[in-house]
This record gives C-alpha cells, structure tokens and sequence, in this order.
C-alpha cells in the first residue's frame, strides 16, 4: 500500500518529468553538481548543448527516495527526455558515445 508520502511524491515526479522535455534528477544542482556521476551526467548534457531541468534529489527526501520507485532505477542520477526513462550515467556515457544521446536530445551536433 503506497502512503500519501510516497502518492504525493510520484504525482510530483511526474509532472516534473511531463512538463519539461529533458530532466535531470541528480544530487546537487547543474551549477554545483555533489557527486561525480551527477557531474558527468550535466557535462555531457552540456557538451551536446541540451536544454534541461536539474532538480536537485537532495533537497527532498521524498523526491529523492520517489524517483527509484517511479523508475525502477536504484541510482542517481536519472535522466529523462520526454517523458521516457533514458538511464544513469554510464548509460549516458554510452550513448553519448555512440551518437544515440545526441539524437534522441535532437542536438546532432557534429564531433570536434
């Protein structure tokens, strides 16, 4: 049985998650990434010129616990782009190195 917490928590997550094309929940903010795999995840998107929503997981504690239920995923960071579940970092790493990251982003951009 979910409890309000955690009802609340998903119903935020999700409209986060419909209502900004790319979102990536991390631990700090795109600024001042708190840990490594967050800072890879934003200078990735970074690099491929992405637009995108940072919400910061360790800011709340229900967001932070919500969005492993709401993914499925048990780390942080998470990515998402319109509205699907992308992946954490090193599935970031590797489609950004094939060239899928860039394409689903719609930011080809070709390679220095």
């Amino acid at each position: 049985m979910m409890t309000d917490t955690t009802t609340d928590a998903n119903a935020r997550i999700d409209a986060i998650v419909k209502s900004n094309p790319v979102v990536l929940f991390m631990k700090g903010s795109p600024l001042f990434p708190q840990c490594g795999f967050s800072s890879r995840a934003v200078a990735i998107l970074q690099h491929l010129g992405a637009e995108f929503e940072g919400v910061d997981v360790l800011q709340d504690q229900a967001i932070r616990q919500g969005i492993k239920n709401y993914s499925d995923w048990p780390t942080i960071p998470q990515l998402y782009v319109h509205g699907e579940f992308v992946g954490g970092s090193d599935i970031m790493m590797e489609m950004y190195e094939s060239g899928e990251l860039a394409t689903l982003l719609g930011n080809e951009k070709p390679q220095d």
